[in-house]
């Protein structure tokens, strides 16, 4: 059955960060479908833990993770928010299924082997079907993206440093995706518009943080989605993030565990490294964590950007982490139901719609602080 008259579709809708989504398609008063593969369970955490759901426009769907299935559910509506990572290994199924359908796509991963490979083998054809293919639209990336245009909008800067820091717990499929990751893709950063690795055996790196006197531990965090979002614009030629959470003793346990991972996995069929992955993530995180407190789920983005002769420093302070993520998902769909994006095929948020617009989004909803712009004139 086809989703002809609701025009979004919420896939994972029953996880952590996708019932936060459906939050806030509620508060735009857009109609929407909450799909995954376990109707109950659906059905229980739109009841349960999405306020304020007597007041939304919406309907329940169980569907299989197959493309005809999903081909099936998606046409007839008009965009799609994909929630259901790790997204290197279940976000192809759902990429086709949508262009299939002829919808627009956007997901919370921040998986750069996952981006680069949106980019590379679905990017021209949703471009060919006028329809925007936009990975990566979360908390995690979009904020240092926007911080990183508002630094660029002084000429002749073209290197990003860039540091995302949020205080929080990660969630079970966040857990799993962290393992995953690193134990099958590389992690690279942007020098003179190449993709260049990074030391897999670097280990943690201190980064000032703004604001503080201690030094926070960050990690290259899979490489993070700003290289490939900046690889082709001609302002920028070099790009390198790091990022971590505030706590320092849970960031000091990350590369221990991802070494166990890959320590255990290393010999393994992809199905058995699966397995073992997903049951060393359940070890770490077994549960959803608790609805985000914005006095202590904080985050931190902050940029330097520097040229041969200037340098311009962005910070932005914000709160609710995943709420972020949901919001500007939510954002992602209200948008796309009355005007088309800036540019279709793959792009970024900011690329589709604009970074001022996508911070007063964040600004509307008390999400984020205003940035506090240095520039050296």
């Amino acid at each position: 059955m086809s989703a002809s008259n609701k025009p979004v579709i919420v896939y994972g809708a029953s996880g952590f960060t996708g019932r936060i989504v459906c939050e806030y398609l509620r508060q735009y008063g857009v109609p929407f479908i909450a799909a995954g593969r376990n109707e109950q369970r659906l059905k229980d955490s739109m009841a349960t833990n999405v306020p304020g759901i007597e007041t939304a426009d919406f309907e329940v769907r169980a569907v299989e993770n197959e493309v005809a299935a999903l081909t099936e559910l998606f046409s007839g509506a008009e965009v799609v928010i994909n929630t259901v990572g790790p997204f290197s290994k279940y976000g192809p199924t759902v990429v086709q299924a949508a262009l299939d359908a002829k919808v627009h796509y956007s997901d919370t991963s921040g998986e750069q082997d996952w981006l680069i490979t949106c980019q590379e083998r679905f990017g021209e054809q949703f471009a060919a079907k006028d329809r925007l293919l936009s990975p990566g639209l979360a908390q995690m990336y979009t904020i240092g993206e926007i911080a990183a245009n508002l630094c660029l909008d002084k000429p002749g800067l073209d290197t990003l440093d860039i540091a995302v820091f949020w205080g929080g717990s990660p969630t079970i499929a966040s857990t799993q995706t962290i393992l995953v990751n690193a134990a099958t893709s590389k992690a690279y950063y942007l020098e003179r518009n190449a993709y260049t690795e990074f030391d897999p055996n670097e280990g943690l790196v201190p980064l000032v943080v703004p604001g503080q006197h201690e030094l926070a531990q960050s990690l290259p965090w899979g490489g993070t989605s700003h290289p490939v979002w900046f690889k082709n614009d001609p302002r920028v030629a070099n790009v390198k993030a790091q990022g971590g959470v505030f706590n320092t003793p849970l960031m000091r346990g990350v590369p221990v565990i991802v070494a166990n991972a890959l320590e255990q996995t290393k010999d393994m069929s992809d199905d058995e490294r699966d397995a073992v992955l997903t049951e060393m993530a359940a070890q770490v995180m077994s549960e959803m964590p608790p609805r985000e407190n914005p006095l202590v789920n904080k985050s931190l983005d902050s940029v330097h950007a520097s040229g041969p002769l200037g340098r311009a420093h962005c910070v932005i302070h914000g709160n609710s982490n995943y709420q972020q993520t949901g919001l500007l998902q939510a954002y992602f769909a209200y948008h796309l139901l009355q005007q088309p994006p800036r540019r279709v095929g793959f792009a970024s948020g900011c690329q589709a719609f604009g970074h001022k617009e996508l911070l007063g989004v964040l600004r509307e909803f008390g999400l984020v602080a205003e940035p506090v712009l240095t520039v050296q004139n």
